[in-house]
């Protein structure tokens, strides 16, 4: 029997999970223009590749929610682990754009359930009134991937080659994954004779709560994945930043993502995530207004970036607070998972958008980056909007929410 870790180890294995997920993710992005130009990809089709794999985490979001909650999380967490890392691998294996297609949707497919498995561990095992500090510090993993994983993946590429990054994920996530199995404690709590009986997910789907909190998830992953997969071409084709200086640039928006991702956490608790969600949504579009629709001769590459990361993961980590109190304990996973078929549907149109508004100008610069930039912004300004509808609805569960007080316990084994 695995030994029980407190609340705070449990977080932590938790936010190691996450951290190959994110890194996995993430560090595609930022390699686009390296193995595009070793594969023959085009730039402007790199929306394509991250589409892959939001289309198939998506595909598998809505298949996974009709069975996650019936199995012991940490059981399923190691399954998508595993396919996680398989998909990985096969992408430093690509010889041309349609391999690398069919390795990221292999990826997606099993990443997407990861994320909504990890999630709903969170959800299961803290109480509401620290619940925003606990997602905070979990999504944290987005920007320690920022910080150490996306600049180590990147110099891994410029010494090794862009493969390199690829299978070390893939290692590392194999790694975490045995580890997470071997230490985290039997996640039942949610299928034992003492659980809640789940509705239909198309019974939780009918609430307006659950369709506001996905409409918040959507139109604030696809305003985001309108320009993530394009950002490491447009500062280098667009902007003139120095490919060798890329690592650096994205420590930098990891490291103050970080602390905002905590800092964030606690302010949600305190002021409400409507007001945090507003805040993120700000600094949001003035990025993409200043930076991408209209940036000026001289460019200030380094704070927009920055802003960028603080703007986006401040709004996200405001939702999926709030997404967290809207399913019960029992059907924690199947909304999660209808969540991460949301959020990666948006995403995917996102990317696959991006990729037709965006052309490669015979100077090599991306031309359209203005018009996406503006459809980005007019989709991000609903994000506080929705969040609030959520909050509005929230409100009177207070009362109801709080025999969840104590968390969930993981079963004994």
């Amino acid at each position: 029997m695995p030994h029980r870790p407190s609340e705070r180890a449990l977080l932590f294995l938790v936010g190691a999970v996450q951290f190959v997920n994110v890194l996995d993710f993430m560090m595609v992005m930022p390699l686009g223009p390296d193995f595009a130009a070793g594969l023959g990809i085009p730039a402007s089709r790199l929306g394509l590749v991250g589409g892959a794999y939001t289309a198939a985490a998506a595909v598998a979001g809505i298949a996974s929610a009709a069975f996650l909650d019936r199995f012991d999380r940490r059981k399923a967490l190691a399954v998508a682990m595993t396919g996680l890392v398989l998909g990985t691998a096969a992408g430093g294996l690509a010889t041309g754009l349609g391999s690398m297609l069919a390795a990221r949707v292999v990826a997606g497919a099993f990443g997407g359930p990861a994320t909504s498995l990890a999630l709903s561990v969170v959800a299961d095992a803290v109480p509401p009134e620290r619940r925003g500090k606990a997602l905070g510090a979990v999504m944290g993993a987005f920007s320690v991937a920022s910080v150490l994983g996306v600049p180590a993946g990147l110099e891994l590429a410029r010494l090794g080659g862009w493969r390199a990054p690829f299978f070390a994920v893939a290692g590392l996530g194999l790694l975490v994954a045995g580890g997470a199995l071997r230490l985290m404690p039997p996640m039942t709590g949610h299928v034992g004779p003492g659980a809640a009986a789940a509705l239909p997910l198309s019974a939780l789907l009918r609430r307006p709560v659950a369709r506001f909190s996905l409409a918040a998830t959507a139109a604030s992953m696809f305003s985001g994945f309108a320009i993530v997969p394009n950002i490491a071409a447009h500062l280098q084709y667009d902007l003139g930043y120095p490919r060798e200086k890329l690592g650096t640039l994205y420590m930098a928006g990891g490291a103050v993502a970080f602390v905002a991702l905590r800092v964030a956490g606690r302010w949600i608790d305190r002021a409400g995530a409507p007001v945090v969600a507003s805040f993120g949504t700000t600094i949001f579009a003035g990025v993409l207004l200043l930076g991408f629709a209209f940036p000026p001769a001289a460019t200030p590459v380094a704070p927009l970036f920055v802003a960028f990361m603080l703007g986006n993961s401040t709004r996200n980590v405001s939702i999926n607070t709030l997404s967290s109190r809207v399913p019960a304990p029992g059907e924690r996973a199947r909304f999660m998972s209808a969540q991460s078929a949301v959020q990666h549907l948006a995403s995917s149109a996102g990317a696959i958008l991006s990729a037709r508004i965006l052309v490669v100008e015979p100077d090599g610069r991306l031309g359209g980056m203005r018009t996406l930039a503006f459809v980005s912004v007019a989709v991000a300004v609903a994000v506080p909007l929705l969040v609030a509808a959520v909050a509005a609805r929230l409100r009177p569960r207070a009362a109801v929410d709080a025999p969840e007080a104590g968390p969930q316990r993981p079963a004994a084994g």
